[in-house]
This record gives C-alpha cells, sequence and structure tokens, in this order.
C-alpha cells in the first residue's frame, strides 16, 4: 500500500479508533477506500467499453451486409469490397465516437443524449467512408449497403450502450466501480447532497467526507478540514471528484476553488439552489464572464394539449381492444373469488379539483374502505398516503390483480372519457387532497395519470416526500417525449412486477 492511500485510510479509520477508546464497537466503513482506484480505473472501463463498441460496430456490419445480400444481391468482387471497407471503417467509426465524447461519462448521462452523440459519430464516420470513395473515384459502392451501414451499426450501438448501462449502473449499485469525492461545505445544502448521493447509488459517487469550518461529523461522515484545505484533503484522501456546495460557500470561494482544483486535476461539480429542473430545459450563458442558467419554459400549448389527447386517446383505444379478453376473464375470476361487483368505483380529485369516479377491478373484500380506520395504526406510509404490505382487505385475486397490474385495466374508459391522462400524477382522494400544502395543488392543473413517475420510480415503495416531489416534477417538466418515456418505463415495471401496491 503506498504512503497516500496509508494516509487517506488512517484518516477514514478516525471515527473508529474513536469508538475504540471509548469502549464501543466501531462502526465498519461503506467501502474499503485503498480498493477505491482499483476498483473505478477509467481506464480499464475506458477499453472495455471501445472493445464492446468495436464489437456493436461489426456485428451491425455484418447485419447491413446480410439484409443487402437478401434484398439486392451484388457480386462476390463488391461483396469482398464492402467487407474490406467495414473492417477499416471501425476504427474510423470509433475515432468519430471519441470525437462526440462518448467515452466521457458525464457527457453521456441521459441516454437521449448518448443515442444523438451515436447518431452524429455514424453520419461523420459514413461521411469519412464517402469522402474517401469519391476521391478514389471508386463507383461499385451499393447505396444501399451504405444506408443500412448506418442504420445498422446506429443501432447495434444504441442497444450495446443500454446494455453498458444496465452493467456499469449494476456495479455501482453494488459499489464495485465508484468515483470518490470531497464535499465542501457543511450546511444543509451539503447534507442534502450526501443525501441524493446515497439515494442513488448507481451515479456512482463515494462520498469520503466533507471540508468545511464544522468540526466533528456531518450526516454520518467525518468533516477532514476547513474549506482552505481541501485541496489538501483531496491529495490526502485520493479523491478524485469534488463537488462544491454553493450555498454554503462565498462566492469568491467557489471561484478560487474550482481555479485550484481543476489545475490540480480533480473533476469539480457546483451544486445548484435548483430542484426538479430537467436537465433538457436548461441553457448555459455567459454574463460579463458570469456563468447564467437559462430555464426554458414548459410548453402549454393548446397543439402540445391537443397532441397529448390523441396520444392518451390512440394508446387507450388500442390496448383497451387488445386485453378486453384479459379483462373479461378477470371480471369472472373476481366474481367466483369473492361477494360484490367485479368493478370498484371510487371519487377521486381530477384536474382543476374537479372530481370525478375511478374504475378498477376490485382487488379487496367488499366493503373494505369501511375497515380502514381499524388498519390505521398498521399504515407505512407518511403523509396523507395509505399503505399495508400484507393489507387482509386484500382478496387471492386481487394480489394477482395488483401485482400485474391487471386491476388498473378499467382506467382506459376513464382516459377515453377524458377524466384521465394515460400518463400523470397519481389521482388523489378527496381527504387525501385536503391534506396538501398550496404547491403540492399545482398537481392539480393536469390530468391525473394511469401511470406516472411515482409509479415508474419505485411505485409502493416510494414515501409522501418522494411521492410529492415526482408529481411536481412532472407538472413542471411536462412534455409527450417525457410521456413516452415513462410509458415505455412502466412496461419494464409491469413486467418485471417490481414494487405493485
Amino acid at each position: 500500500m503506498s504512503t497516500q492511500e496509508q494516509e487517506r485510510l488512517a484518516i477514514l479509520r478516525a471515527p473508529q479508533r474513536e469508538a475504540l477508546a471509548a469502549g464501543e464497537r466501531p462502526v465498519a466503513l461503506e467501502s474499503d477506500p485503498a480498493t477505491v482506484s482499483s476498483r473505478s480505473n477509467p481506464r480499464r472501463l475506458r477499453r472495455l467499453l471501445i472493445a464492446s463498441d468495436v464489437v456493436a460496430i461489426a456485428i451491425g456490419i455484418v447485419v447491413a451486409t446480410t439484409v443487402q445480400q437478401l434484398v439486392n444481391p451484388v457480386e462476390r468482387d463488391t461483396l469482398v469490397d464492402e467487407a474490406l471497407l467495414g473492417v477499416l471503417i471501425i476504427p474510423v467509426w470509433i475515432l468519430m465516437m471519441g470525437a462526440n465524447q462518448l467515452f466521457l461519462a458525464r457527457a453521456i448521462s441521459r441516454f437521449g443524449e448518448e443515442l444523438r452523440r451515436i447518431m452524429i459519430a455514424g453520419l461523420m464516420a459514413v461521411g469519412f467512408l464517402l469522402a474517401v470513395l469519391f476521391g478514389a473515384q471508386y463507383g461499385l459502392l451499393s447505396r444501399l449497403w451504405v444506408g443500412l451501414l448506418y442504420v445498422c451499426v446506429t443501432a447495434s450501438l444504441a442497444v450495446s450502450r443500454l446494455i453498458a448501462r444496465r452493467v456499469f449502473n449494476n456495479l455501482r449499485r453494488e459499489g464495485r466501480i465508484s468515483r470518490p469525492v470531497i464535499i465542501v461545505g457543511t450546511g444543509t445544502d451539503a447534507i442534502s447532497l450526501l443525501h441524493a448521493a446515497q439515494r442513488r447509488p448507481d451515479l456512482g459517487y463515494e462520498v469520503l467526507g466533507f471540508t468545511g469550518d464544522d468540526t466533528g461529523e456531518r450526516g454520518g461522515l467525518k468533516v477532514l478540514g476547513s474549506v482552505d484545505e481541501t485541496p489538501d484533503v483531496v491529495r490526502r484522501t485520493g479523491a478524485t471528484g469534488v463537488v462544491l456546495s454553493v450555498g454554503s460557500l462565498d462566492p469568491a470561494m467557489v471561484n478560487r476553488l474550482t481555479r485550484v482544483l481543476t489545475d490540480q486535476g480533480c473533476h469539480v461539480t457546483l451544486s445548484s439552489s435548483l430542484h426538479d429542473i430537467d436537465i433538457s430545459r436548461t441553457r448555459s450563458q455567459a454574463i460579463d464572464g458570469r456563468l447564467m442558467i437559462y430555464i426554458e419554459p414548459t410548453n402549454r400549448s393548446r397543439t402540445h394539449l391537443m397532441l397529448k389527447r390523441a396520444f392518451d386517446l390512440t394508446v387507450a383505444s388500442l390496448v383497451l381492444v387488445l386485453a378486453l379478453p384479459i379483462m373479461a376473464i378477470a371480471a369472472a375470476v373476481i366474481k367466483l373469488d369473492s361477494r360484490g361487483s367485479a368493478l370498484f368505483r371510487q371519487v377521486r380529485v381530477g384536474k382543476d379539483g374537479v372530481p370525478f369516479e375511478i374504475l378498477k377491478f376490485r382487488s379487496m373484500c367488499e366493503g373494505a374502505e369501511t375497515k380502514q380506520a381499524e388498519l390505521a395504526e398498521l399504515n407505512e406510509r407518511s403523509g396523507p398516503l395509505f399503505k399495508v404490505t400484507c393489507d387482509p382487505r386484500v382478496t387471492r385475486v386481487g394480489r394477482f390483480l395488483r401485482k400485474t397490474s391487471i386491476d388498473e385495466l378499467p382506467q382506459l374508459w376513464n382516459v377515453i372519457r377524458g377524466d384521465m391522462s394515460i400518463v400523470g400524477p397519481r389521482p388523489a382522494l378527496p381527504a387525501e387532497s385536503e391534506q396538501w400544502s398550496s404547491e403540492l395543488r399545482e398537481r392539480l392543473r393536469v390530468l391525473p395519470g394511469i401511470t406516472g413517475m411515482w409509479q415508474v420510480s419505485g411505485r409502493a415503495e416510494a414515501d409522501f416526500e418522494i411521492y410529492r416531489r415526482l408529481d411536481l416534477y412532472y407538472v413542471d417538466n411536462w412534455s409527450l417525449t417525457h410521456d413516452i418515456r415513462i410509458l415505455l418505463k412502466t412496461l419494464v415495471v409491469v413486467v418485471a412486477r417490481r414494487g405493485a401496491h
């Protein structure tokens, strides 16, 4: 172990030594800091990613050539030339991907941005190929093959990157890939940054501690030094990144630390006081040397609302027709399993606070609503939400209907009637809405939905604070693209039967 790693280990083990001196049992560290560098070696990860991209490009080339031969076969000599060009274009494609920062995690944090860069890199690679062939005056190349080459390789890379993204996220959750960072600042904003990193282990941040004016511990982690000592703390602990809590620091100190730490080769991230603003709405600007962030307004024009309504009607009608046999079977089984109607009707709060009657397949025993007060002490949720994991009111068939979300299918009729949308905030009970703050009532600006951010971000596991934030996030950042993305995530959640209520 190097001297630097020994010093860093000593710093982070200090709380344990203090616990031993006090006769207490030491708390194990979340991860051994001495092995962080071996786990998060960016060069090794980059090489693995490049290797997977090479394989994906090769697969795309083979698929493009195969499809061309099936649709419009070419002569053997031309086929050999295409195979040779396919081999030669692989390193070119990789270079174009590098030029589009596709091997920098911070540049492709969102898959939408990653896909856009993949498409641009493909255009550049194919454009380079055509330019070389034009200069060599080679006229035998099939235009169909060139078009298929772009489409197939782009699709292959997109699938490969989706798989890689999933693998890397899982490795981060398991702590096998992490970036050790220091949070600068000890105020409430700094603590919230720590909690955010802990809630999202898939981001791969391993917070080693804080630097700030306070001493002792903050949020369960040690304050490793003052703000001025941050560069020294970074060197001693081996941290590769620093998160500056702007709300906890003087602006002059933020500027000074940013310059010093970036010159030191450290990755610097500045926190923002903005919360729940979709990154796609932000634009960076500069005014007299000052960094500014412009927020694009949410587009709620009549045209966009009409597009959302058309989307709702199309999806609801199509799914309703396809699901009719399942719904018929579900209704029959419910009637056979327990007494009462197959459909459950309940008043919920709709857009602008207008009440409506929601339709669901009955998953509880008859008269279940009157028995809720008896289970109040078993409620597992905060705020106005009510949730009991092993609710005795749920029938045998009801458990299956909830697990598969079949109980939600009758709400498609609510969508067709215009009471609900396919995607939107969860339709709340009148008793719940009476406990809302004025801020939370902003969610009534849009139609409630069958599915939404709350459902696909943990569904039944989410507490009231997350429920509140996600609903307001949806209302503030709504777009049709966002709706489609949530709908696709819903399909994944339902198929995986994850977090059903």
